[in-house]
C-alpha cells in the first residue's frame, strides 16, 4: 500500500465517526452543531441539516474507505482507520461538552 493509502484510511475513520452523533441527533428531531449553524460549529443546526450533514459525512467516509484499501490482511490499514476514529471522537467529546442546549 502507497501512504495515501494510509492517509485515506484515516480520514475515512475521521468522516466514519463524525456520521454518528449528527444522524443521532438528527433522525431524533434534536438540534445540533454543524458547520452550517450560527456561529459555525457551536450554534444549533436543525435535525435536517443535521441527516443532511451526516449522510455527506457517511458518503465521503465511505468513498475513502473504499479507495483506501482498508483490509483485516493489512493490520496497519485497519489499526490507522481505527485511529481517525478514536482522534475525531475523543476531540468531539470535548467540543460538544459545552454545546448550546436549544
Amino acid at each position: 500500500m502507497e501512504w495515501y493509502h494510509y492517509f485515506m484510511g484515516f480520514w475515512s475513520g475521521m468522516f466514519l465517526a463524525n456520521f454518528v452523533p449528527h444522524f443521532v441527533n438528527g433522525i431524533s428531531g434534536n438540534k445540533f452543531p454543524t458547520p452550517f449553524a450560527n456561529p459555525p460549529g457551536k450554534g444549533l443546526s436543525s435535525p435536517t441539516v443535521n441527516v443532511l450533514w451526516s449522510l455527506f459525512n457517511l458518503y465521503i467516509g465511505y468513498l475513502l474507505f473504499i479507495k483506501a484499501k482498508i483490509s483485516t490482511e493489512n493490520n496497519i490499514s485497519v489499526f490507522i482507520f481505527f485511529l481517525g476514529i478514536a482522534c475525531i471522537s475523543i476531540w468531539l467529546s470535548k467540543r460538544f461538552s459545552n454545546k448550546e442546549k436549544g
